[in-house]
């Protein structure tokens, strides 16, 4: 597939949530919580980082960054949400769609940093 086809997202996680992405293969993110609605996969590393140096560390003791690819006519289906800034763009995946977002996920799920 042609890299134009796909958009590169990250996404912050916690521990828990990265326990459980071997299970996919690396090629999935795992079933939302009942308090987890969305799946809020984000457009830049920077705010990835942000997230989860600030938040996953101080909510879990722990934050790592995830790379992806994401078919693109997949995501033409969504807005991209502004949270706060121009910087601070993100894509909301409601939870009954995250099976179809993790079918439309081209390549493996990278770990590409790691905050204590």
């Amino acid at each position: 597939m042609n890299t134009n086809e796909t958009v590169t997202l990250y996404r912050p996680v916690g521990p828990k949530e990265l326990e459980l992405i071997p299970q996919g293969g690396f090629r999935a993110f795992p079933a939302r919580l009942p308090e987890q609605p969305i799946l809020y996969p984000v457009l830049t590393e920077a705010y990835a980082i942000k997230i989860a140096s600030d938040w996953n560390v101080k909510a879990s003791g722990a934050g790592y960054v995830t790379r992806f690819r994401v078919r693109k006519p997949f995501l033409d289906g969504y807005e991209v949400q502004n949270a706060g800034g121009s910087q601070y763009q993100e894509y909301w995946i409601p939870a009954e769609d995250l099976t179809v977002f993790n079918e439309n996920i081209v390549g493996l799920i990278e770990v590409t940093a790691s905050f204590p």
